[in-house]
């Protein structure tokens, strides 16, 4: 799952969402000592959601199809964005807030982010600007920021250039991996809700 799917299962705790979205760049125990308790909650939901989703076999058949369409070992990314792209286009249903329309809690995230930037790595700090002035949350929804996404991670992740037809790949065959999005979803819902 990407920054949405983490986000939004984040639920409406402020330091679980800060920890979860810093965990993007936190890496090793020592680094997430250096953080409070409840904000390493937040970094631990992250890893969790990480490990739940790249071991489920539903996502396994969603990057086995896109390993098959010439993805190889970008397969995962690519699930991974995708998934939040399906999670965008439907996003009331599945939110913890279904009153609250994706722009709302675009920005609602992007306020409290940038409010507590100084407890964000660097690198995320610096990505967070763009994150913010392009809306990528809101954008997921869209197959051209399904597409904006890959290409952009093409450019930036060393030997990804395969990246920039992934969105493609996953729009070609959208009803197979929306139908993966369905099982898969409540399972994840269910296995880290910081709501139950």
């Amino acid at each position: 799952m990407n920054f949405l799917a983490h986000l939004l299962l984040s639920g409406p705790d402020d330091d679980l969402i800060v920890g979860n979205f810093a965990a993007e760049a936190v890496r090793g125990r020592a680094a997430l000592a250096a953080y409070p308790p409840a904000v390493q909650r937040g970094i631990r939901l992250h890893r969790l959601i990480d490990s739940f989703t790249d071991a489920h076999p539903v996502v396994r058949r969603s990057t086995a199809r896109l390993r098959e369409q010439g993805l190889g070992k970008w397969a995962g990314v690519v699930a991974d964005v995708g998934y939040d792209h399906l999670l965008a286009r439907d996003f009331a249903r599945h939110s913890y807030r279904p009153h609250e329309p994706l722009a709302a809690f675009s920005q609602r995230m992007y306020a409290l982010l940038h409010a507590r930037r100084a407890e964000l790595p660097e690198r995320l700090r610096h990505m967070l600007r763009y994150m913010r002035e392009d809306d990528w949350l809101t954008g997921y929804a869209r197959p051209e920021g399904l597409e904006r996404a890959l290409y952009g991670l093409s450019r930036r992740a060393p030997g990804g250039t395969v990246l920039a037809t992934g969105a493609a790949a996953f729009l070609a065959e959208r009803a197979a991996y929306q139908a993966d999005f369905e099982e898969f979803w409540p399972q994840l819902r269910a296995a880290v809700d910081p709501l139950d």
